[in-house]
This record gives structure tokens, sequence and C-alpha cells, in this order.
């Protein structure tokens, strides 16, 4: 009875550890939960507030903007139920003063706001980027230029300085040459200085001409009275007329040039049906050609052999006019001889047969006999 009493206890208390632990792991996992709310909400929060001090800053010490007037929404923990935070407040036993926060307009206002000086800010830095690639590209073009020019001074230098003494070795080269081969490319840059500094005034020149016709323009345009607009409305409108009537003109050649297309499209369809009636003709002559050539050839063979045909016809009728045939008793008669004569060849031929493997004759004997035979 005792042990019973110990294993129902320790049943119990199996039991009992049991809903303990399962009531643990709910309990864990309730507060796993709420800890991946709070993340979600302080990130949500740190964000709006991110925003909000970027669009105070860019403010700055102004007017309170008004699409974003206070707006006064209860309590702390009214608050905390609107917004379905989950959170319990710490200031409860504090007292219960309404707070002012932004509405969902408001939000919206001020993240539209932000968006369109982010999107001004990255067109500035885009303006500034291509300004600066640009200037980077006309930089690279500048180095270009002068590391040409530096090549080709160079491939000159060689070619009229160093080359020569590779050439003729142990040969001095006066300084003279030198210092003159220089003086000529320093005067030759002057020179070419002078060219540009030229067309540089020349231009400006230009430049300050044109300012001076703008400006002129303008200051034409200022002084303008009513006759001359009376007089440019009357030009506008006939060159208003004038355009009605190229525009008429248009739309006749326009159609004009629609009913001539039409035309053209039926000539080429027509053109097309004809051309491939035409092959098909030149197909089918082609065809009777090749087949009239046969029938010429077939005919020319016909006549050939209706030509040999005649002459062994005439062959045949001189024999039958020539031919005399024996009487019927004289024929079976030889008829009757042939055979006696067949039947004698063979017994001939047998005893011939018997005599050559019986007495084993020479082959001059048998000679004689087919000799006699023959004959």
């Amino acid at each position: 009875m005792a042990t019973m009493a110990t294993m129902a206890t320790m049943a119990t208390m199996a039991t009992m550890a049991k809903t303990e632990g399962n009531d643990n792991e709910a309990d864990n996992k309730q507060l796993v939960e709420l800890v991946e709310d709070l993340r979600r909400s302080n990130a949500e929060l740190r964000a709006e507030t991110e925003t909000f001090e970027r669009y105070v800053r860019r403010l700055g010490p102004r007017e309170p903007d008004p699409q974003l007037a206070p707006v006064s929404v209860g309590t702390t923990s009214q608050m905390e139920t609107e917004a379905g935070r989950g959170r319990k407040s710490s200031t409860q036993g504090a007292s219960q003063e309404p707070f002012q926060y932004l509405t969902l307009d408001q939000k919206y206002y001020i993240c539209m706001k932000e968006v369109n000086a982010m999107r001004q800010d990255l067109e500035q830095l885009n303006k500034a980027s291509e300004q600066a690639l640009q200037n980077h590209k006309a930089m690279i073009q500048v180095t270009d230029k002068q590391l040409a020019d530096i090549k080709k001074a160079r491939y000159e230098f060689e070619r009229d300085i160093v080359k020569p003494l590779r050439e003729e070795k142990g040969v001095m080269v006066r300084p003279e040459k030198v210092i003159r081969y220089i003086e000529d490319r320093i005067k030759a840059r002057d020179s070419l200085v002078e060219k540009l500094h030229l067309k540089n005034t020349a231009l400006c020149t230009q430049t300050r001409k044109l300012q001076l016709q703008l400006l002129h323009k303008e200051d034409m345009e200022e002084v303008l009275h009513e006759v001359d607009f009376q007089q440019l409305r009357i030009e506008n409108r006939q060159h208003l007329e004038h355009i009605d009537e190229c525009n008429q003109d248009l739309l006749h050649l326009k159609l004009l040039a629609g009913n001539t297309q039409k035309l053209l499209n039926t000539y080429k369809k027509k053109l097309e049906s004809l051309t491939s009636e035409s092959k098909l003709l030149s197909s089918d002559i082609a065809s009777h050609e090749d087949l009239l050539l046969k029938t010429d050839k077939e005919t020319q063979q016909a006549e050939e052999e209706r030509a040999k045909i005649e002459v062994q016809n005439k062959k045949l009728q001189a024999q039958l006019e020539d031919f005399s045939a024996p009487h019927v008793l004289e024929y079976m008669e030889a008829r009757a001889l042939h055979s006696q004569l067949e039947q004698s060849v063979k017994t001939w031929r047998r005893k011939i047969e018997v005599a050559e493997v019986r007495c084993g004759d020479t082959t001059h004997e048998n000679v004689m006999l087919d000799s006699q035979i023959s004959l």
C-alpha cells in the first residue's frame, strides 16, 4: 500500500511538472512575440522620428507650417490603445494630461515633403555629378591634346636632332643647331598663341555686337506703339491666310497623291497578274517547244524505220517473186531420209563410244570415223 501511494504521488508530481513546463513554454513564446512586436513598433517610431527631425531641420527657425497644426488626441493610455502597440504606460500614477501628436494626413504631408526634398537633392546631385563629369572630360581632352603635342614635339626633336646622331656616330652636333631648333619651336608657339589671341578677341567683339543687338531689340520692343501692333496683327492675319491657302493646296495635292497612289496600286496589281500570266505562258511555250522537238525526233526516227522497212519489203517481194517450192511428196521423202540419216549418226556415235571403251582405239581412227560420219 505504501509503495502504491508513493507511486501515485510520484505520478502526480510528474504531471504537475509537465503542466508547469508547458505553461513556461507558452509564456516564453508570448514573451518572444511581444518582444518582436515591440521591436517592430520601435523601428517604425524611429523611422517616423528621423523623418520628422529631417523635416524640422529643413524648415529651420521659421514659422510653423499650417498643414501641421497640433491635434490633441487623448491621454497616454488612449494613444497607446489607438496605436495598438500593446504596451502599458509607465506613467499610470502620474497626472493624465492630453498629448498632441500628428495625424495620418500630417504624416503623409511630411513624408511627401521629404520625398520631394530628396528628389530635389538627388537632381542637384545629378547636376553636380554631370558638371563634374563634363569638367573631367574637358580636362581629359586638354591633357590628351597636350600629350599629343608633346609626342609630336618629341617625334620632331628625335627626327631632326637625335636621329642624325644615331646614324652618324662620332659626329658632334653643334649647339647652335639645337638652339635654333628650340627658337623655331618657341616662335611657332608664339605665332600660334597670337593667332588664338586674335581669334579670341574677334569672338569677344562678335559676342559684344550680338549682346548690343539683343539689347537694341529689347529696347525697340519696349518702344513699340499701337500702330506697330496693328501692323503686326495685319501681317499675322495675312500670314494666316497664306497658311490656310497653303494648307488647302496641300490637301488638294494629298488627294491627288492618294488617287494616283490608288491608280498606281491597281496598275501594279494588273502588272503582277500579267507578269504571272506571261510566266505561265512562257513555261507552256517552252514545254510545247520541247514536245515539238520530241515529236520531230520521233517522226524522223519513224521515217528512217519506214525507209528501212520499205527496203526490206522490196527485198522480200523480190524473193517471193523468185520463190519456187518443191512438191509435197519430194518434201516428205527428203524429211524421211533426213530422219534416217540422223538415226544412223546416233547409232554410229554409240558404236564409237563403245569401241573406245572396249578397245581404246587411237584418235586417228576416231577422226576417220568422224569424217566418214560427216560424209
